[in-house]
């Protein structure tokens, strides 16, 4: 990913909605589990083959009834590797099914909170169904091995709350290599069974023109010159309107052009949102928003559905 320096930020976003009117956020995974809901935005456009790639697993179910099979607490919490099947009489533990291998596309930091794939020691190039979330900032390490460990997602909403219950949980070593730091549920290591696993029991994607989390709104934005940039818009104030800035710093260039379309009126000041995410269960539609303050880039919330 090419950073654009802070010195050009600013002169790039003066044009920004007078010079394009086509803006995307990325799809949004959410999960069901036993320990909880949470959410993955996926960053389709800055890793588009490791995101095609999870789509693909999630689209053949072979994340449903799949576990978090490893935990290695202030470190990560791993999943993708296993799923609970129906036995002849009972329920057991078995692989999943993979497709072949993807190419690396580390271009992402490894912060708390962001997603990324697992793969084979000494092989960039051999990420498959495995994925683990950050439970740390584990930059100095994963982004500096194996050609970089490729972030695909963050966890957004309240969803690290699952994660961080997750790492509490006692670890048990279940006999294969594979499951030496598998976290259960009220159990311990002679009496475990598939009811005491972390299980996944749904999996939903949503597309989505807009997230709103943490009090921030990002999209992506076509600034005219063929050029996509990422930007992040923070929520400063809500009496008595809600208000939005751009956050300078957020502004970073992206290798190809989104899909997804906002519009921009540069007749009136008005940015209009078809979508936006604000938590796991709801998307809001139309959103309007005024520019009020074309130097700050401020923009005032009229109105949403």
């Amino acid at each position: 990913m090419r950073l654009i320096p802070t010195s050009y930020k600013t002169a790039l976003f003066v044009g920004l909605f007078f010079l394009a009117n086509n803006t995307q956020a990325n799809s949004v995974a959410c999960f069901n589990t036993n320990m909880g809901q949470f959410c993955i935005e996926l960053f389709e456009t800055q890793t588009p083959i490791t995101t095609a790639n999870f789509l693909n697993y999630i689209n053949s179910d072979a994340y449903t009834n799949g576990i978090f099979h490893r935990s290695v607490p202030k470190f990560v919490i791993q999943g993708g590797g296993f799923k609970i099947v129906d036995g002849t009489t009972r329920k057991t533990l078995a692989p999943v099914n993979t497709f072949a291998p993807i190419t690396n596309e580390f271009n992402i930091s490894n912060t708390r909170g962001t997603v990324a794939m697992a793969k084979l020691s000494g092989n960039p190039n051999s990420a498959t169904s495995q994925w683990f979330v950050n439970l740390a900032d584990n930059s100095l390490n994963l982004d500096n091995q194996n050609g970089g460990f490729t972030v695909f997602g963050r966890i957004i909403f309240d969803g690290m709350n699952v994660f961080d219950a997750i790492e509490k949980l006692p670890i048990a070593n279940l006999g294969s290599s594979s499951l030496t730091a598998t976290p259960t549920i009220g159990t311990s290591d002679s009496s475990i069974s598939t009811d005491n696993l972390v299980q996944i029991n749904q999996v939903e994607v949503t597309d989505t023109t807009g997230v709103f989390s943490e009090s921030a709104l990002t999209f992506a934005v076509d600034i005219g010159t063929g050029e996509a940039l990422a930007v992040k818009l923070l929520l400063i104030g809500d009496k008595p309107a809600y208000v939005f800035e751009l956050d300078p710093a957020s502004v970073t260039s992206l290798p190809s052009n989104p899909v997804n379309i906002a519009t921009f009126s540069s007749g009136n000041g008005q940015l209009h949102i078809p979508s936006v995410m604000i938590n796991a269960s709801t998307v809001v539609k139309n959103v309007k928003m005024q520019l009020n303050d074309a130097n700050l880039f401020q923009f005032t919330l009229l109105s949403y559905e």
